[in-house]
């Protein structure tokens, strides 16, 4: 499971060609399905590759700290910012539409999503993609660039250019955290601020399978 082959292999299946095939089928819709195995696979390979680190360890819940946190929110109220004008801009119809329309269900899902959306998601594209294809792309600015642009390509299966576009600004934010802390913990806390922040925007709508049915209905 360490051999060059055997990660190169892995490394075009995991994401290459699944992602291709979801969005070449249009399977946005069982995504959840998708990410929950592939991170259940990335924690498995993670023990059985080194049995020596626990999920403790990948955690890392010590990183958590005001000093690590105050730069994070910083950058969160400003990307905020830049993502409400660009939705003022390009859809303003959707500008707080959830919170409008639906507000029960934000309520929810901002519960919801840090453990159900970020955390596996975090686990692949941060914890076993840095751990795992390091030696692919040697430089800490190359791994970061690498988790970036395949986080980007997963969420082309949306089929609209918002989604994956703002996924690689995501991608390449939280890269950064991970790289820096190598934290599970504080990157899923960031990814969790961000996604919640989407969907009370109304860029969520880029970013669940109801956009996706709205382009090829």
């Amino acid at each position: 499971m360490v051999s060059r082959s055997y990660l190169v292999l892995e490394f075009l299946i995991l994401c290459l060609l699944i992602p291709g095939l979801i969005i070449y089928n249009v399977w946005a819709p069982f995504m959840f399905l998708f990410l929950w195995s592939a991170a259940a696979y990335a924690a498995l390979i993670l023990r059985k590759t080194d049995p020596s680190r626990t999920w403790k360890d990948y955690w890392n819940a010590q990183a958590v700290t005001r000093k690590n946190m105050i730069p994070i929110l910083l950058r969160f109220a400003i990307a905020c910012c830049c993502m409400s004008l660009f939705l003022w801009w390009y859809d303003p119809a959707r500008l707080f539409g959830l919170l409008t329309y639906r507000p029960e269900f934000l309520i929810t899902l901002m519960i919801l999503y840090p453990l159900l959306s970020a955390l596996p998601q975090e686990i692949i594209f941060c914890t076993f993609f840095f751990r795992r294809y390091q030696p692919f792309f040697g430089s800490q600015y190359g791994i970061i660039l690498a988790s970036a642009v395949i986080f980007a390509y997963a969420h082309i299966l949306y089929i609209n250019p918002v989604a994956p576009t703002l996924s690689f600004f995501g991608g390449l934010i939280f890269a950064m955290t991970y790289a820096k802390t190598k934290s599970l913990a504080l990157v899923t806390i960031e990814h969790g601020l961000y996604g919640n922040a989407l969907f009370f925007i109304g860029l969520g709508y880029y970013f669940y399978s109801g956009g996706v049915m709205a382009r090829i209905g």
